[in-house]
């Protein structure tokens, strides 16, 4: 991957948690008039960061490493020199690491493609996106040749960034054509239906009114009776939905909520743990510090510490 000289490595930690919601959404801050970006980034070195989803598309090439990537409940393998492929619908997040984990990502938002020019046929570049059911398979291998391509045209990508000018706009649409069709040919023989991804997004909006409320509720008590009440079901059934959908029951999803905002505060104040813990809705700092180590298998004072070198 032809990375350097171009930017810097960024820690993915401090670049991607802080940016997640509490719908597990990351919100990257795209450039309006061209919303794409290339980034360079080392994963695992600060902490894991948790499931989510985003509006845009992402592609993913590993330059050195291996990881187990979970998406919803399962886990795929991705080794150095293979891609990696998540639409906009599935929580996804590194699960395990072998080695120091460096990629390079391309994001970008579907609208820069599926625009009305040609009356809707550019949707066949999003199609290995739009069919992402329970079987695809996120990962091309190294040995096709497809990522080393790929890489390539996200490096000429990088280049022109930000693409101020109309020109670079325009070269930056080619090469991102030039990803999707590549892409669109590997995955030509794939049967998978556009409509999975219009019933997970249909999913995804009924917790909706659950995520909304956790956002601005975490620090205080949450139970199984109110989130199913939010979302109009019964408990029982709210718990099979909320799993089907997230891949985590209520309970877990709600307890890596609650440190990966303790995190944010070791991180960005000098508040003791105990204030921490409390204000994310822990009962005692104790069961704080259990938590947090069995969900990051560090303790907060090594994470804190950590951070601080």
């Amino acid at each position: 991957m032809r990375s350097a000289g171009i930017c810097s490595w960024e820690d993915a930690y401090s670049v991607i948690e802080p940016q997640i919601t509490a719908e597990s959404i990351h919100l990257w801050p795209f450039d309006p008039n061209c919303p794409i970006d290339v980034r360079y980034l080392v994963f695992g070195t600060q902490g894991d960061i948790r499931l989510n989803r985003h509006d845009y598309f992402e592609i993913m090439i590993i330059e050195s490493g291996r990881v187990g990537y979970q998406v919803q409940d399962r886990v795929v393998e991705v080794q150095t020199g293979d891609l990696f492929l998540v639409g906009s619908t599935l929580l996804h997040k590194m699960k395990k690491y072998e080695g120091t984990v460096r990629a390079g990502v391309l994001y970008f938002l579907p609208s820069l493609i599926s625009g009305p020019s040609e009356g809707g046929k550019d949707m066949e570049y999003l199609r290995p996106f739009l069919v992402q059911d329970r079987s695809f398979p996120h990962v091309v291998a190294a040995s096709t040749g497809v990522p080393s391509q790929v890489a390539e045209w996200m490096y000429r990508i990088r280049l022109e960034l930000p693409a101020e000018s109309s020109l670079q706009q325009l070269a930056v649409r080619t090469y991102l054509k030039l990803i999707l069709l590549l892409l669109a040919r590997h995955f030509s023989g794939y049967s998978g239906a556009e409509s999975v991804f219009l019933k997970r997004q249909k999913d995804l909006d009924r917790l909706k009114p659950v995520f909304n409320h956790l956002d601005g509720h975490y620090g205080e008590p949450i139970s199984l009776a109110i989130a199913a009440r939010l979302s109009g079901m019964s408990r029982p059934h709210f718990m099979r939905f909320f799993r089907q959908v997230t891949g985590q029951s209520f309970v877990t999803y709600l307890l890596h909520f609650r440190v990966a905002k303790a995190q944010q505060l070791m991180l960005a104040t000098d508040r003791s743990l105990a204030e921490i813990s409390q204000e994310c809705g822990f009962c005692d700092q104790s069961y704080f510090g259990l938590v947090f180590r069995r969900l990051t298998a560090v303790t907060p004072r090594e994470f804190r510490k950590r951070a601080a070198r």
